[in-house]
C-alpha cells in the first residue's frame, strides 16, 4: 500500500498540493511512519484562492508560510470519516485546532467540506477538502 507522499503524487485532483508538499519539504513527513490524517485540499480548492497567493506560497523565500498552511491540513494519529463527531475539535501538527461540523450527513472541517473520505494509506488516511483551510 503507498504512503501519503506516494498516493498524493499520483491523484490527478490533488496536482497543486503535490507541488506545495514537494516544495515544503512536507513529502518526508507525510513518507514517514505517521499514521497522519489529511485533509487534503483538491485542485479545485486551490482554484478558489487567488493565483497570486499560490504563486507567492510556492516561492523558496516563503517556504515558512507554505510550511505552516499544509501543516494546517494534517492531524496526527488516524481519524475515519465515520469517527468524525459534530462539535468536536481535531488538534494539528502546528498545534492549532479544527473544528468539525456535520449536518444533514455532510462534514465540513473548518467550513471545508469533505469531499471525498478514508483514502486509506500505509501511513494514514486521506479526506479531500473543497476549500483550502486558511489560518486565521
Amino acid at each position: 500500500m503507498s504512503n501519503i507522499t506516494q498516493v498524493v503524487n499520483v491523484d490527478k485532483n490533488m496536482t497543486t498540493l503535490k507541488k506545495g508538499v514537494i516544495a515544503s519539504g512536507l513529502d518526508q513527513v507525510l513518507s514517514s511512519t505517521g499514521p497522519f490524517t489529511v485533509f487534503a485540499p483538491s485542485d479545485r480548492a486551490f482554484g478558489k484562492l487567488d493565483k497570486s497567493i499560490l504563486d507567492n506560497l510556492l516561492k523558496p523565500e516563503n517556504k515558512t508560510k507554505l510550511v505552516e498552511l499544509l501543516n494546517h491540513h494534517v492531524v496526527a494519529g488516524k481519524v475515519s470519516f465515520k469517527d468524525l463527531k459534530d462539535g468536536e475539535k481535531l488538534k494539528t501538527v502546528d498545534g492549532s485546532e479544527l473544528l468539525v461540523h456535520i449536518k444533514d450527513g455532510s462534514v465540513n472541517i473548518n467550513g471545508a467540506k469533505i469531499e471525498q473520505h478514508d483514502v486509506q494509506t500505509s501511513n494514514g488516511v486521506i479526506h479531500s477538502l473543497d476549500t483550502v483551510m486558511l489560518r486565521n
